[in-house]
């Protein structure tokens, strides 16, 4: 890939604009440290990054709270589990952006918007992951926990949780992947100029015509998820369900 893209470049496949449209690896590069150590209008890449990650943080911690909170007290309540599982069959298929538009009519233009919709995108994975771990628990284990006295959250706690850890750590891959896109996608869109992110900086070097920067912010982004992804999930799973013998 990075062959062609150089080849493209260089021979200015696509006329006059080949440079604008594939600016060169070393451009691309240039552009990486400028971001980080000029950005734009007075920020650097750097403020851009840690206003992105502080919206995520909280919208994830706030959808993964919700999302054990009510799958728990599925477990306790049928009732509540026929109810919930009907919303959460509703809104996990109304993506975030479709959101978008009434939640600033309500709540107006602000950073809050951005983390509604984080929560929007954690929680319904979350749960609809979490309530199918519950129920792959295998039954002996919940008669043994029944036999030495839990019931109701006790035995949510000491049996369901601990045997759905792979679920549980399946369902914050496919939270985070969601919310990380719903993130960058939301402040594409609208942008929150009192808490600017990585989305509305891309927008904002596209509005400027500089795109071996934009290019060089999508390589931040690539490379923000690796780090999460090799960094945070896969230390945490080797040391749980695949040392346990739950996953491969």
């Amino acid at each position: 890939m990075l062959c062609i893209w150089e080849t493209a470049a260089g021979l200015e496949l696509l006329g006059p604009n080949s440079r604008l449209i594939f600016p060169s690896l070393e451009a691309v590069m240039e552009a990486f440290v400028r971001n980080f150590v000029k950005g734009y209008a007075g920020l650097t890449l750097w403020v851009y990054v840690g206003n992105s990650m502080l919206l995520l943080l909280e919208g994830m911690m706030t959808g993964v709270i919700l999302a054990f909170l009510f799958s728990g007290l599925s477990m306790i309540s049928s009732i509540f589990h026929a109810v919930y599982n009907l919303i959460i069959s509703v809104f996990d298929l109304l993506p975030g952006v479709a959101l978008l538009p009434v939640v600033i009519i309500v709540f107006g233009v602000k950073p809050g918007v951005i983390v509604f919709l984080v929560v929007h995108a954690v929680v319904w994975p979350m749960s609809r992951n979490l309530l199918d771990g519950f129920k792959a628990v295998t039954r002996i284990y919940v008669e043994a926990g029944e036999n030495i006295g839990l019931h109701g959250m006790s035995l949510l706690l000491g049996i369901y949780l601990p045997a759905s850890v792979s679920y549980i750590i399946s369902g914050l891959k496919v939270g985070w992947a969601r919310a990380w896109r719903g993130l960058i996608s939301a402040e594409m869109i609208f942008g929150v100029a009192a808490m600017p992110g990585i989305g509305l900086f891309i927008n904002q070097m596209r509005t400027n015509l500089k795109n071996a920067e934009m290019y060089a912010t999508l390589l931040v982004i690539v490379i923000i998820g690796l780090v999460v992804q090799y960094g945070i999930f896969a230390p945490i799973e080797n040391n749980t369900v695949k040392k346990w013998g739950m996953s491969k």
